[in-house]
């Protein structure tokens, strides 16, 4: 049998989605539990790997079992064994051809951003910081020269293992919460490259912020050269808010916690 999972986390304790020796991995911690709760070992494939520091909305799972058991049994007792700050928010059995990063036809994350000239302290590691004012005409002007298919070499990490920097952006909202210093940064694309969307966000906010025009952006990715494009962002305040799947899978589309992000 295959089975989907649905996992939210915070990363802000953590080394990130992928497994390390360390041991301190959301990926590591979640085949501990699935070990535990099987009595044998569990190997999961995600949906999309997140870096240290950065949080799950709806992080998708799916993994191979000989074991039968109802799906609410599967999120309850596979959270028996997690940390406080990870939970399976709900089990679906899959067709054999469903693969969580493979049928994936789209990915989703967003920054949560506070604009102020202090740092932010209740909020450290959940929002990222900047203390120039922002001027989100000009962001999203900068945004719009990112949208379609393109090579996006100049916000490639140097590690990236990705077979081709041609991805396509279908959507880019920047928005600020009305009367607040919140802002929100929301990217949809067919999939990312590794710092992808950190090293775009270090180049919006340059924009913003007025170092740069709104038409640098298209420079920045007509050099194809990483040293083109601004400092890469910091990790707090980037959430994975899950991917995009065909209808016929039936999975579920948001978890509680989008209702809680600003």
């Amino acid at each position: 049998m295959r089975l989907a999972l649905g996992v939210t986390y915070s990363g802000s304790g953590y080394e990130g989605w992928q497994s390390q020796l360390s041991g301190n991995t959301i990926q590591d911690k979640l085949e501990l539990a699935l070990a535990r709760f099987c009595n044998q070992p569990v190997r999961v494939n995600c949906a999309g790997r997140t870096d240290a520091g950065v949080h799950g909305l709806m992080q998708v799972v799916h993994f191979d079992t000989p074991l039968e058991r109802d799906t609410a049994s599967w999120v309850r007792g596979t959270n028996a064994f997690l940390p406080t700050d990870i939970a399976v928010q709900w089990a679906r059995v899959v067709p054999d051809e469903f693969h969580s990063r493979g049928s994936a036809i789209a990915r989703r994350y967003a920054y949560v951003v506070l604009e102020s000239p202090v740092r932010p302290s209740v909020e450290a590691g959940r929002a990222g910081w900047v203390y120039r004012p922002l001027d989100g005409k000009k962001m999203r002007l900068a945004a719009a020269y990112l949208l379609g298919e393109h090579d996006f070499s100049s916000f490639r990490a140097a590690q990236c293992q990705a077979k081709s920097p041609v991805k396509t952006i279908q959507r880019i909202d920047i928005t600020q919460r009305p009367g607040s210093s919140y802002w929100r940064f929301e990217f949809e694309a067919n999939a990312f490259l590794h710092h992808m969307i950190r090293n775009i966000m270090g180049c919006l906010v340059a924009v913003g912020q007025g170092f740069e025009k709104p038409e640098w952006m298209a420079d920045v990715m007509a050099a194809k050269r990483r040293d083109a494009a601004a400092p890469t962002f910091s990790p707090d305040g980037l959430y994975f808010l899950g991917p995009v799947y065909e209808a016929k899978y039936d999975l579920p589309i948001r978890t509680a916690s989008y209702d809680w992000l600003p």
